[in-house]
């Protein structure tokens, strides 16, 4: 008889579709001693849950790989250092798991009560709580928002999520820097562009960003005149490969019109290579943008 709450089913179904159909087969050939003979992949994953005692049986699963769990974990907008041991992960994925932290059903995508966007009139939708909680703001802005870019990654068999430029101001400006092997730089205006070249980075070229939310990752500031300014660095993924780092700013400003609502003025991404980093490991990359130069930008 099966442990698994509703939560963990749906989270080890999503898992499961990870799995190559062989491993999928053998993983209910061990779970049932054999007893148990599936035809295909949908009978396997109602043996395999049918006979697991806990969650924690099944994360632990030899067949269930390291990189299975971790690329699990994005797609639910979890962020966590690349070189993450599989213990790490197996913990995280039970944090997220537990009532009232992660999903209920097949069609939750990990949102939480201040992150969760509403319909597709409305920008980043963030809340703003008395005494203006700047890191709490950044931090919801990035989850939001790499959770929504992250998702146009077809590659990762997700539904990808209301993405548009109904999230940017009309006169949006995007700067985007990538050093890998030789320098190269784009700059884009408008809302329709700027949507546009970012989505791209996640359909074409299959790319994952992984934000780094600890505070040396993560700086907010705000200026007098209603601009946050936030800045961000992480990691870039295809698959389970790490290709390099990147360092992110953001410009918000709240509308008018509707007070919670945050809409993006400016994106300056700066992408390098790993191989311009000199094979160096990576594991939560720093901001190397100073105060200083950040004050300046939040306030030209």
């Amino acid at each position: 008889m099966s442990g698994l709450t509703d939560t963990e089913r749906a989270g080890c179904k999503k898992i499961m579709k990870l799995m190559s159909k062989g491993d999928l087969l053998s993983l209910s050939d061990t779970v049932t001693n054999k007893v148990i003979v599936v035809e295909d992949e949908r009978e396997a994953m109602q043996t395999i849950m049918s006979f697991t005692k806990n969650a924690e049986e099944f994360l632990r699963r030899k067949k269930v790989q390291r990189d299975l769990i971790f690329k699990y974990l994005a797609k639910e907008g979890v962020v966590m250092p690349p070189n993450s041991e599989k213990h790490q992960l197996v913990k995280r994925t039970l944090q997220l798991w537990l009532p009232g932290k992660g999903m209920d059903d097949e069609n939750c995508l990990g949102e939480t009560d201040e992150t969760k966007q509403r319909p597709a009139d409305t920008a980043t939708n963030m809340k703003d709580e008395d005494g203006g909680h700047l890191m709490v703001l950044g931090q919801q802005f990035c989850q939001w928002f790499f959770q929504l870019l992250n998702s146009q990654n077809l590659s990762l068999g997700q539904q990808p999520q209301d993405w548009g430029p109904q999230h940017f101001w009309p006169d949006v400006k995007l700067r985007l820097l990538a050093r890998a092997g030789s320098e190269q730089i784009e700059e884009f205006l408008g809302a329709e562009l700027v949507s546009m070249r970012l989505q791209a980075l996640m359909r074409e070229e299959r790319l994952i960003l992984m934000p780094n939310l600890e505070p040396h990752g993560l700086r907010v500031l705000a200026s007098p005149h209603g601009l946050v300014l936030v800045a961000v660095a992480g990691t870039i993924h295809r698959d389970s490969a790490c290709l390099g780092i990147f360092e992110q700013i953001f410009g918000l400003i709240r509308s008018p019109i509707e007070k919670k609502c945050w809409k993006i003025k400016f994106v300056k991404l700066k992408i390098i290579g790993q191989d311009v980093l000199g094979g160096t490991e990576i594991v939560a990359p720093a901001l190397t943008y100073n105060s200083t130069e950040l004050q300046l930008l939040c306030s030209s």
